[in-house]
């Protein structure tokens, strides 16, 4: 898959210990992201972040949280990112859903990386 110049970022920002179906829901978002043949996905775990709650969650020893902040950043041509948009329905209760423009510079795989159907 070749990816490049103008394209869209998805960034969904939920919590670590979120849930669906007995499973994190970033690992859900992930694999329907995958099935969707969206070019690439990551999960970002963060040291430190508060939301709409207000409640400062860190990984300080001091105060040790079980419930840290988690990016799952995609980026793909627009309308496959518009299009993977009704996925995220069900699944995110509590969160946060952004989407910017961005320009890709280069985008490739290793060599054997077998592309998404």
């Amino acid at each position: 898959m070749k990816l490049q110049g103008p394209a869209r970022r998805l960034t969904i920002f939920v919590g670590e210990t979120d849930q669906w179906h007995h499973k994190p829901v970033y690992t859900e978002i992930v694999h329907r992201a995958h099935a969707a043949g969206i070019a690439g996905a990551s999960v970002l775990r963060g040291i430190e972040g508060y939301g709409a709650s207000q409640h400062v969650h860190t990984t300080r020893i001091l105060s040790l949280s079980q419930d840290l902040p988690v990016a799952i950043i995609m980026v793909d041509a627009a309308e496959r990112i518009e299009a993977f948009l009704p996925r995220l329905d069900e699944l995110i209760r509590e969160g946060l859903v952004i989407i910017d423009d961005v320009e890709v510079i280069k985008y490739v795989g290793r060599e054997g990386d077998e592309p998404a159907p």
